[in-house]
């Protein structure tokens, strides 16, 4: 009978025990201290998908026949 006790015993301070260290390893895990700010870190960028699109309004483009002098149909 007392020796059910004491391997009971045992068992419940390997167990805590395992419990304590898992416990450490996630707290330590989630603090990370830093010297940078987030503008060093994350770059600027822009989040705007029209920034680079292409110029298809015809209204907007120039004369693509520069180097015509005359109109030929005239």
């Amino acid at each position: 009978m007392k020796k059910k006790y004491m391997i009971l015993i045992l068992l419940l301070i390997i167990l805590l025990g395992a419990f304590y260290w898992f416990w450490q390893s996630k707290k330590d895990k989630g603090e990370v201290v830093s010297d940078t700010t987030g503008d060093e870190i994350i770059p600027s960028t822009s989040t705007n998908p029209l920034d680079n699109k292409p110029n298809i309004n015809p209204i907007d483009q120039t004369n693509p026949f520069k180097n015509i002098k005359t109109n030929p149909f005239e």
